[in-house]
């Protein structure tokens, strides 16, 4: 997902300042957070896949995660793009939605940074 996200920023003139890594959904929102305080970062890009398990847990996940970016973009007034997997992704459906939910999250980007 992060070479999608390179290329299409490449081809746009967008410039990626830095990748981060957490371990988990539930730490993208801290990270995000701490990214949008930096003046030197316009919008964000979040990646990731929240597959489908055994309980509810990643469907509890992936609301709560949803929620905080969107209450980190308002706050922040700085786009976030979004581009996590699921929840509730299983591995089978996971390689055929990476392209598209990285190149959506980057050209939303694209389009909100140009307006």
């Amino acid at each position: 997902m992060v070479e999608i996200v390179k290329n299409i920023s490449s081809e746009n003139n967008l410039l990626i300042e830095e990748v981060s890594w957490v371990p988990g959904s539930m730490e993208i929102p801290l990270q995000a957070k701490r990214l949008l305080l930096r003046e030197s970062i316009d919008g964000l890009i979040v990646l990731g896949i929240i597959e489908k398990g055994e309980t509810d847990h990643g469907l509890v996940m992936g609301q709560s995660v949803t929620k905080s970016i969107i209450d980190l973009q308002l706050a922040s007034m700085k786009p976030i793009g979004f581009g996590i997997i699921g929840p509730g992704a299983e591995e089978k459906h996971i390689s055929k939605r990476v392209q598209s939910h990285a190149k959506q999250a980057t050209l939303a980007i694209v389009e909100m940074l140009s307006n």
